[in-house]
């Protein structure tokens, strides 16, 4: 006689069946519903499901974005460790399903008695929306302006006191020794790497806050011109530039880097900023940085790279990073880079793979937001500090499981005769 598998009959019973059927794979975590009803395993950290319009998102999205756009909506959430429960569902968030196989058929009768079926929610008010021919101008000063310019009062609460939005190089366990610390030497590794000696000029491309130019120009004595597209940023910078003492020393400019024409430089720095450039447009970057230079000039390209992701197809539905992160983003294999700056015309002579130093560096942002959350929620918003805490946690784990990695690229523009005017060793910058 066959065997009936009896129906499930609570609401999370019934939710867990549509969402494993939705998602395509079993559901690792415990689920709790909006009428306080649960299922699955008990050990598990437990997703909450405290409205039904999240399963009305996933009806119509169901993948990595149709999760994240409940997330950040705040109709689910996480109770318990985020990273184990990022972890275990990591299935989901990296593979998402293709949407022509979920069997609605199969679910059709839940999906109406839970009262799931109707139109598709709007979006979360959080989520990008940039116009025009991708990579534009105007484009990428829309996707720069919808990452940065949600307020400097909050970065402060997620960066620190440093500023410093990009991998900082972690060279200490010692008590006391922090994220601040950390940044520090990040900051001064990029200078000893650059080889910055007094009178020279840096170019700094995507200067963030301005810590890196203010830390070349106090501890260096260069003459520094920075750009960003972010005019929260320049404002802030400038402050600082002022308050150091430093307004002789460095010029905050809003300005693309296709704009660029007062080169020579002795010295570029692109920190944190290629990932926004775009693989097509990268030759015409790396191109346009070459001739910023003058012979014998250094750059050091600090980049995240795709590594045991695949590449993003067109068509593909959009990412959660996409949608609400770095729209536009683009990450290539560090070789890709490599070669593009070297059909350029640079010698490329370092690569400083910092995978590890990233995913600290995350996991002390996510716990500086964490730690003052109700603040982070009145400087932007509910949804907007629910961004920043997924995305950066998914991504610290991205970093340890190294689906993701970062690189500082240094090269050179030889001289014509091949000199480099660098040491043939790591001797004064190595640690």
């Amino acid at each position: 006689m066959a065997t009936t598998i009896p129906h499930p009959t609570t609401t999370a019973a019934k939710v867990r069946h549509v969402l494993e059927a939705m998602l395509q794979t079993p559901l690792p975590v415990r689920l709790r519903t909006w009428d306080g009803s649960t299922a699955g395993p008990t050990e598990a950290p437990v997703l909450v499901i405290r409205h039904r319009r999240a399963l009305r998102r996933l009806m119509w999205q169901p993948n990595e974005l149709g999760l994240a756009r409940a997330y950040v909506a705040g109709e689910i959430d996480v109770e318990g460790d985020l990273y184990d429960a990022l972890n275990r569902l990591a299935a989901l968030v990296w593979r998402p399903p293709d949407v022509k196989d979920v069997p609605i058929r199969a679910i059709a009768g839940d999906l109406v008695r839970l009262g799931v079926l109707g139109t598709q929610p709007k979006p979360p008010p959080e989520e990008a929306v940039v116009t025009g021919a991708r990579h534009s101008k105007r484009r990428d000063r829309e996707a720069v302006s919808h990452h940065y310019d949600v307020g400097n009062s909050f970065y402060q609460l997620v960066l620190g006191s440093s500023m410093v939005y990009s991998c900082a190089y972690w060279t200490s366990d010692a008590p006391g020794y922090g994220l601040a610390d950390a940044q520090r030497d990040k900051l001064d590794l990029i200078c000893r790497k650059l080889g910055l000696r007094p009178g020279q000029r840096l170019l700094d491309v995507g200067c963030g806050w301005g810590s890196l130019a203010i830390h070349a120009a106090r501890e260096y004595g260069v003459q520094v011109v920075a750009i960003t597209l972010s005019a929260e940023q320049a404002e802030y910078a400038r402050k600082q530039v002022a308050e150091a003492g430093l307004t002789g020393q460095v010029e905050i400019r809003i300005e693309d880097y296709r704009d660029l024409e007062d080169g020579p430089y002795d010295a570029i720095s692109s920190v944190g900023m290629a990932e926004h450039v775009g693989a097509e447009p990268y030759a015409e970057y790396a191109a346009i940085l070459y001739s910023q230079l003058k012979p014998g000039g250094r750059l050091l390209n600090h980049q995240i790279s795709r590594v045991h992701l695949p590449a993003r197809q067109p068509h593909q539905p959009r990412s959660f990073i996409d949608a609400y992160v770095f729209p536009d983003g683009e990450l290539s294999p560090v070789g890709t880079t490599i070669t593009l700056l070297e059909q350029a015309g640079f010698e490329v002579r370092d690569v400083h793979a910092l995978r590890e130093h990233y995913a600290r560096t995350l996991r002390a942002w996510v716990a500086n937001l964490e730690a003052d959350w109700s603040t982070a929620v009145r400087l932007t918003s509910p949804g907007r500090a629910r961004v920043w805490r997924l995305y950066m946690a998914a991504s610290a784990l991205a970093f340890e499981q190294s689906r993701i990695g970062i690189n500082q690229v240094l090269a050179v523009k030889d001289h014509r005769d091949g000199a480099s005017d660098m040491q043939p060793t790591r001797s004064d910058y190595a640690v």
